[in-house]
This record gives C-alpha cells, sequence and structure tokens, in this order.
C-alpha cells in the first residue's frame, strides 16, 4: 500500500492524458486498495498457520512469483540494471526492512484479533506521512495540516486513556509504511513495481529462512498439512502481495496524487467493517470517539489537500498563459 507521484499541476501536460486513462487509472487505484481492504480475511482463512510462519511463506512466494513474472514479461534487464547501481540497491535493502516490519505487525494483528487496530493503522498513515515531512524534510505545514495531526495525537490518548490499550500495532503500521513510502519516493522512477518487490523480497530471504528454521523446530510448519486447499492459498500469498502492487503503480501512473490520496482510505475502511461486522471485535465507545476523531482529522486533512491541488492548478494554467 505506497503512493509515489508527481505535483498535480504535472500530470496536465503528460503524453496520454486522456479522460479514458484517467478513467482506467482510477479502477486500476481502486482494485489495488479493495483487494488490500479483504486482505486480512485472507489470512484468517489461513489459519493454523500463525504469523510468523506466514510471513516466511510471503516473502518466498512473493520472491518466486516476481521471479516468474520478470521470466514471462522478459523484464530481467531491468532488474540488473537496478542491482548494478549501489545507492538504489542499499535503499531498497531498506525498503525490504520496512515492509518486513510492516507485513509482519499487519499480518499479527490480523491474525490475533486485531483488524480493528491494523486498519487504525492505515487510517493513521496519511498524517503519519505529513508529520514525516517535517520532521525528516522540514517541510512548513499549513494550519489546517497541523490541526489534523492534533486531532491524531488526542484520538491516540483517547485510545490509550479510555480503552487502556497502547494501540501498537496501529502506530507501527502507520510510522513502517510512512517510511517505507519515503525511501521508495528516494528511489523514484529507477525501480519498478516488480523489479522493486523482487529486490526487496530477495534481501529478506535470510530472513524467512531463519523464521522457517524456528518455526519447524518448535511448533512445526503447516505448509502441505492442513489440506489441499490450505496449500493452495497458502502458495498463493505471492500473488496475493504482488498482485495490487502492480495495480497501484499501474493506476499511480495515470491518475494525480489528490485521487489516490482520496482511494487509499478504501483498504482501512474495508478492513475497519471486517473487523468490526465480519470478526465481530470489541468496539467499546472510547474507541469510536478515537477513531471518530482519526475521521475528523483525516476529513480536514483532504479538504486541504484537496483546495491546495486547486489552487495549485490555478497557478499552472496562470503560468502557462
Amino acid at each position: 500500500m505506497n503512493a509515489e507521484s508527481a505535483r498535480p499541476g504535472a500530470r496536465d501536460a503528460a503524453p496520454g492524458d486522456t479522460p479514458r486513462e484517467r478513467t482506467v487509472g482510477g479502477i486500476y487505484a481502486f482494485s489495488a486498495y479493495l483487494l488490500w481492504g479483504f486482505l486480512p480475511l485472507y489470512f484468517v482463512l489461513l489459519v493454523p498457520t500463525g504469523p510468523w510462519e506466514l510471513v516466511a511463506w510471503r516473502i518466498v512466494f512473493s520472491l518466486v512469483f516476481c521471479a516468474l513474472l520478470l521470466s514471462v514479461t522478459r523484464s530481467w534487464g531491468r532488474l540488473v540494471r537496478v542491482v548494478r547501481q549501489p545507492r538504489i540497491l542499499g535503499l531498497t535493502a531498506l525498503a525490504g526492512g520496512l515492509i518486513y516490519v510492516n507485513w509482519q505487525v499487519f499480518i499479527y494483528g490480523a491474525l490475533t484479533g486485531h483488524v480493528i487496530e491494523t486498519s487504525l493503522g492505515y487510517f493513521i498513515n496519511p498524517i503519519a506521512t505529513v508529520l514525516l515531512g517535517v520532521v525528516v524534510l522540514h517541510e512548513r505545514l499549513r494550519l489546517t495540516q497541523w490541526i489534523a495531526i492534533g486531532l491524531a495525537a488526542v484520538a491516540v490518548i483517547v485510545i490509550i486513556v479510555g480503552y487502556g490499550s497502547f494501540p501498537w500495532i496501529a502506530l507501527t503500521l502507520a510510522a513502517s509504511f510512512s517510511l517505507y513510502g519515503l525511501v521508495k519516493k528516494r528511489v523514484g522512477p529507477t525501480v519498478d513495481a516488480v523489479s522493486g518487490l523482487t529486490l526487496e523480497s530477495a534481501w529478506l530471504m535470510p530472513v524467512a529462512a531463519v523464521l522457517l528454521t524456528v518455526v519447524g523446530m518448535t511448533t512445526g510448519l503447516t505448509l502441505g498439512t492442513a489440506g489441499t486447499l490450505h496449500t493452495v492459498l497458502l502458495v498463493g500469498v505471492g500473488a496475493v502481495t504482488a498482485v495490487p502492487l502492480l495495480f497501484f503503480a499501474a493506476g499511480a501512473r495515470r491518475v494525480p496524487l489528490t485521487v489516490i490520496g482520496l482511494l487509499q482510505f478504501v483498504a482501512p475502511i474495508l478492513q475497519f467493517l471486517i473487523g468490526v461486522w465480519v470478526l465481530q471485535e470489541p468496539m467499546p465507545v472510547e474507541r469510536w470517539v478515537g477513531f471518530a476523531l482519526v475521521w475528523v482529522a483525516l476529513a480536514v486533512l483532504s479538504v486541504d489537500s484537496l483546495v491546495n491541488a486547486r489552487r495549485r492548478g490555478v497557478s499552472d494554467v496562470a503560468e502557462l498563459t
């Protein structure tokens, strides 16, 4: 789930930027977030596989799927060009470490009855990204952005004090994914989606090997032991990881950043609904208050983003006339 894009006005002069292209791009992006939204249900279907074994197989089968995809599309040359750039290669290693943390915590949350909290993490993610811009990139925020950050902070305090639980899953997901997005932005368009995931998975293979060894020596591996359907679903976790990423990459190239910014809420909304209505996780008043504050913060941030994008669009038009 990461967004990389140029500023909104820059798309107006892009070749092939037609209404049809934007529509197709919107469908691709929406499909990516839709699939990410249903991911917790997919992971729940993989019980009795535990979170440590599952993330290990996710790494392994993601690498296998990407290797097959590179072979089918004859795209190994692009991967080789990336490998020959030490700086970019190092950034993919950093991205791999961050996405491992994100995957591990997300899968742990999905398999231990914390799907609602995982959704909170992705609701907070846009706000965490804005805050990261201040801390790391020394960006100056508008008043409305500070208000959104303040509301999100109050929401976390309400959840801690009222619900009596520190939302470490949500905050870890938000922090790891916003940092992952920052690293991917540093990488830029040099690395395509498939090559990026291939390298990130390759860097994580030693981690997967250790996890599978430890699980095999303790509780035992479940691959091939829980029925044919379970085995197929577990092997399919590689495709389930890569396909939404490819959809997102295809969509992000065709639609403005503001559209991506609005569509990104599809995934956490679905995760929230799955947690509340399908998995029936507890949602006491304190949590509702906390989530309500986050939703208000996101509304403020979204309106600010749309207004600012419109102003910049007008400015771009003025520069061209």
